[in-house]
């Protein structure tokens, strides 16, 4: 038997602006997306036939609390990758996590993440 990732999911208030904000942050393509009666879900994929994927679900909620879970990042170049999400509408967040060869952000809902250093550094 065998057991493969498949998706990470994502609770979102507004599942496509989320999902077009980390599809443009991480470069990746919108694969599906639908709207049910109360609900809408969009996945996004590095290209149609590749796995794991990232998929936003609408929920009625507002995000409490530090991620449980999140996502880390390694980029060629951390300084100028940040500069590059901060852009994008990422912000900075402190979750004590003091001082570390890492950057949080949090994306436009507050989802936190981390940018690594580089594998070089």
């Amino acid at each position: 038997m065998a057991l493969r990732w498949e998706q990470l999911t994502v609770d979102a208030a507004n599942p496509h602006a989320l999902a077009v904000w980390w599809a443009q942050a991480l470069e990746w393509i919108i694969v599906s997306e639908e709207i049910f009666e109360e609900s809408e879900e969009v996945e996004i994929r590095e290209a149609m036939d590749v796995y794991p994927g990232l998929l936003f679900l609408a929920v009625p909620e507002s995000k409490a609390g530090k991620n449980r879970l999140h996502l880390d990042l390694r980029p060629d170049d951390c300084d100028a990758e940040v500069e590059r999400l901060l852009a994008l509408g990422a912000r900075r967040v402190d979750i004590g996590q003091g001082e570390q060869s890492w950057v949080v952000l949090a994306d436009p809902e507050g989802n936190e993440f981390c940018v690594l250093s580089s594998r070089g550094d």
